[in-house]
């Protein structure tokens, strides 16, 4: 029986950028949770004493998100 051959660079630097990449992956899964929450939260706004702040506030957040949500589906500046 032969020992095993040590793994190749390329196999460690494959391997590596999987582990990366699901480390990633459970930070933006952690975050959409969070966003989850917020909005079930309704971005912790009294709904007896909302002001235009709030409205104005989540329009942003919302302009950020739809950068990533384009990109990714190539919609907007991003279509190709």
């Amino acid at each position: 029986m032969t020992p095993r051959a040590a793994p190749t660079r390329a196999a460690r630097s494959q391997q590596a950028s999987l582990a990366a990449f699901l480390a990633q992956k459970a930070r933006f899964d952690a975050m959409v949770a969070e966003l989850q929450q917020m909005s079930d939260d309704h971005f912790g706004a009294d709904p007896e004493a909302f002001l235009w702040a709030r409205a104005e506030t989540l329009a942003h957040w919302n302009s950020r998100l739809a950068s990533v949500t384009d990109a990714y589906f190539k919609r907007g500046e991003f279509a190709a």
